[in-house]
């Protein structure tokens, strides 16, 4: 659809007819009885599917089964593609009736190549790649032929793709996956909660009072639905990490040049101060590694140019892993249920035999305010562009992008230095301390009520730092016996205050609390078999004695 100001519809008028047609593209077949949909009232809707009645038992136990799973029995021929293919495509429709998740489907196009899975089995008794039939769901800004990707924005409807994104044509060709839906996300995928004027806000389905988080919270919604196996989102200050932190999941930033970014729709095009990086999304730990070697496997760096030609390298860890903790970040204290998770999850590490110190904070600031510099550098004009074609305003979310001031080229290029040299210098206090890795909140809060997050930092540091880094689920969960913020408290800022006070431990009683554990520059494997050993920990009985919140460790982070 050619825009111009004389013939330009209005954004609303865009938007309500693309919502219409997302509607119209889920068959009859697949959309819920009205008297079978959960009450608006209903906070939690994860059990639905189980308890509605409305899946066949095949289906359920298709779905509620992890990617690893899939993939061992589609590879054996145990199952057929089209039959999971076709399963996920009806719970993918269910879960976007109950929490708004998608932005696209391309249903034909999955069972088509779903059943060209099953008659090259059939055929040959050989599986097509490592993901061989498996559903795999993508963020909206992947590109795949013939389908929008709006990235939030009026201006992109109607802007069909020509072509598929580098990733998906290694995810299909190389790997064999099958695409059958895409992702909502933010506008300009820049806010920390999913909701732009075209498809509106996307819930959380542990609790659809509040959000699922940013910019990927459309991949989390559906995922923690189990209405997708596996998905991509992509970060830039974060948004894998926090809404897989706002849903329960599990999740890696990896470094840039380690995942193919060509062919894939930026909401600031140009914008490389800061990388945007994209990544899986799973309900384990265990299916992040398995995509991730999989992809790497499949030799990206001839898919594109930006990709670095290094193989999977299996991680070779000491018994004993010396790990940092950070407990707040200088300028947002975690709340209750993030801090007794932390204390907790370092309790038993040292009780595993790990060695334990406290990562001093002082840098995270700066490092904050380099990723809000870099981001509205250009003055908000690329954001600003995209809004005016069709009149759409700025949403309140993106006041810092409407009132922002363009950076000179040397003020931009002095921007740049400051960037390596905070770089330099963590790196320096890295490799001072003698860690393997840093552990830390990936969000101050488990997730919160709609339209109130704030707070990117915990990941968005990482970002200027292009460090690996992993969210994962603890397995604890917010206790409103025991996480009510204490009368002690002493707030770090304003911010730290709001975020703090406004928490609503009432609300959030019963989700589940995740953390963040972050490596080097390039450290995937090795991120990922620490993240597992974190988890090993956990899985431990309790530890009985305590642990001081802060500053009582031995600290090397200070050398």
């Amino acid at each position: 659809m050619s825009l111009s100001a004389d013939t330009t519809p209005h954004w609303e008028e865009i938007g309500a007819r693309k919502r219409g047609a997302l509607a119209a593209s889920i068959p009859e077949e697949w959309r819920i009885p009205a008297d079978l949909l959960p009450p608006e009232a209903q906070d939690d809707v994860t059990s639905w599917p189980e308890t509605s009645g409305w899946f066949t038992d095949e289906e359920l136990a298709i779905t509620e089964q992890t990617a690893g799973d899939l993939v061992r029995r589609l590879s054996t021929g145990e199952l057929t593609s089209e039959a999971v293919t076709r399963a996920f495509c009806k719970r993918a429709a269910a879960a976007h009736q109950l929490t708004n998740c998608l932005s696209e489907t391309c249903f034909d196009r999955a069972l088509a190549t779903a059943r060209q899975r099953d008659e090259q089995f059939a055929r040959t008794g050989q599986p097509v790649g490592a993901l061989h039939g498996l559903p795999i769901s993508l963020k909206d800004n992947f590109h795949l032929r013939g389908l929008d990707a709006t990235v939030g924005f009026a201006s992109h409807v109607g802007d069909a793709a020509d072509d598929d994104a580098a990733l998906a044509k290694l995810l299909e060709e190389g790997a064999g996956a099958v695409f059958y839906v895409k992702t909502n996300v933010p506008t300009a995928m820049m806010i920390a909660e999913t909701v732009n004027n075209v498809f509106g806000r996307t819930l959380n389905p542990r609790n659809r009072r509040t959000t699922s988080g940013g910019s990927s919270g459309g991949e989390s919604a559906l995922i923690v639905m189990k209405g997708s196996p596996l998905g991509v989102g992509t970060d830039i200050g974060g948004s894998l990490r926090i809404p897989a932190a706002c849903t329960g999941i599990f999740t890696i930033r990896p470094s840039f040049g380690r995942f193919p970014v060509r062919n894939c729709r930026s909401g600031m095009p140009g914008q490389e101060a800061v990388a945007s990086v994209n990544g899986p999304m799973a309900r384990t730990l265990a299916d992040v590694e398995l995509y991730s070697k999989t992809v790497v496997d499949c030799e990206p760096w001839l898919y594109d140019a930006k990709c670095v030609p290094l193989a999977w390298r299996a991680a070779q860890l000491p018994p004993k892993l010396t790990i940092a903790v950070m407990w707040h970040d200088g300028m947002v204290r975690p709340t209750p249920p993030v801090a007794r998770a932390l204390r907790d999850t370092v309790a038993k590490l040292r009780a595993a035999g790990h060695d334990i110190v406290d990562w001093d904070p002082s840098d995270q600031k700066q490092g904050a305010d380099l990723l809000g510099r870099m981001f509205v550098a250009d003055g908000g004009k690329a954001i600003r562009h995209e809004l005016g074609r069709t009149g759409e305003p700025f949403r309140p979310e993106m006041q810092a992008y409407e009132e922002a001031t363009e950076l000179g080229t040397w003020e931009m290029w002095k921007l740049h230095a400051e960037r390596t040299e905070y770089q330099n210098r963590y790196l320096d206090r890295w490799n001072r301390a003698g860690i393997d890795a840093i552990l830390c909140p990936t969000i101050p809060f488990p997730t919160v009520k709609a339209t109130t997050f704030k707070h990117v930092a915990y990941t968005g540091v990482f970002n200027v730092l292009d460090y690996s880094a992993v969210s994962f689920a603890t397995g604890h969960h917010v206790d409103k016996d025991t996480d009510r913020l204490d009368s002690s408290y002493e707030p770090l800022s304003d911010t730290c205050k709001a975020v703090n006070e406004e928490f609503d431990v009432d609300l959030l009683d019963g989700l589940p609390i995740s953390l963040q554990l972050v490596a080097r520059r390039l450290e995937e494997e090795k991120v990922l078999a620490m993240s597992q050993r974190v988890l090993d920990a956990l899985s431990q009985p309790a530890v009985v004695q305590a642990v001081p919140p802060r500053g009582h460790q031995r600290t090397r982070s200070q050398l």
